[in-house]
């Protein structure tokens, strides 16, 4: 079954209000879900929310959709109801939701989460699934929590968004690299263990909640009566690179996002990200990509061009 909806595009999406931030794309601008067997995988809709003020962000679709949702908890964590029991989800795990499943979720402002979500459909949507591992028998499955997901996620919001040529197939693309990335983390974790140390999750929620402060990770590691060795050797056993690495990652990917998303210029998305000093943030993300933020903008500025130009 294929719905077909007129082929107009949300150019934003982008909403603040007093107590949480939400950001989302919606193919052909349609919040309908809906099946589409026309393709191997088709996404439907993606978004983001964080809590700030507001208390809680419940969610309850009795008969379920029609379509498949993925859920991943950034950072914090969120509660789900499978089959009636409550079962709280911490940062680094996913949870699929399958065609016409209860989907029962609530998000509270004390447990900080962060939350990424994608809908798709298609005529292969399982074999893709089983082939990245991801689980069909149950509803949570370890990820990781790779900066690369929120980066990968904020692209198909974009994408969703201002619907640029060929986009429908380039958003299928980011997904796939979603459940590649996905399938990498889980045959890592088995190499070691497939438990997280609480010190290390609870790290990993602090560290997206305060990347653009001045972090320590000597402090952060000395308020929680451990040795800063300790404490760094295990972080990057788990999430395969080092705690200022991770911050430094968070901070790039958020910077990409703002110089893509935002007219904000140089020196304010410095401040935004956590750098005093424009020159060094300029310096910092050269290296990372080698192209310094004014050129990445208008790189990006030049490619959407030039793709108006060929439509």
């Amino acid at each position: 079954m294929i719905e077909h909806f007129p082929n107009h595009c949300k150019i934003s999406e982008d909403e603040e209000d007093a107590g949480m931030y939400f950001n989302s794309g919606y193919l052909n601008n349609s919040r309908l879900d809906f099946k589409d067997y026309s393709k191997p995988l088709v996404v439907g809709s993606c978004g983001t929310y964080r809590l700030k003020k507001r208390p809680k962000l419940p969610t309850f679709w009795a008969k379920g959709r029609r379509d498949y949702q993925i859920l991943y908890v950034a950072s914090g964590k969120a509660h789900f109801w499978f089959d009636g029991v409550e079962e709280v989800v911490t940062s680094g795990h996913m949870v699929l939701y399958q065609p016409k499943e209860i989907q029962k979720y609530v998000y509270y402002v004390e447990d900080h989460p962060e939350v990424f979500w994608i809908h798709f459909t298609g005529y292969d949507v399982k074999n893709i699934l089983n082939y990245h591992g991801i689980p069909l028998d149950k509803h949570v499955f370890y990820s990781g929590t790779l900066p690369d997901y929120k980066m990968l996620f904020r692209k198909i919001i974009r994408e969703l968004q201002q619907c640029e040529y060929g986009y429908e197939d380039y958003i299928a693309s980011l997904f796939n690299i979603i459940l590649l990335l996905v399938s990498r983390q889980q045959q890592e974790s088995e190499k070691t263990t497939t438990s997280i140390p609480e010190e290390i999750e609870a790290a990993v929620a602090y560290f997206n909640e305060n990347y653009n402060t001045k972090v320590s990770v000597d402090d952060y590691a000395e308020s929680l009566h451990i040795s800063t060795n300790w404490f760094i050797r295990n972080f990057k056993q788990y999430m395969k690179i080092s705690p200022a690495q991770y911050i430094l990652s968070l901070r790039m990917v958020n910077a990409q996002s703002l110089l893509e998303n935002t007219e904000y210029n140089i020196g304010e998305i410095a401040e935004i990200v956590g750098y005093d000093n424009p020159l060094y943030f300029s310096r910092v993300f050269k290296k990372e990509y080698g192209v310094s933020p004014a050129q990445y903008r208008k790189n990006l500025e030049e490619s959407t061009e030039n793709e108006k130009d060929s439509l």
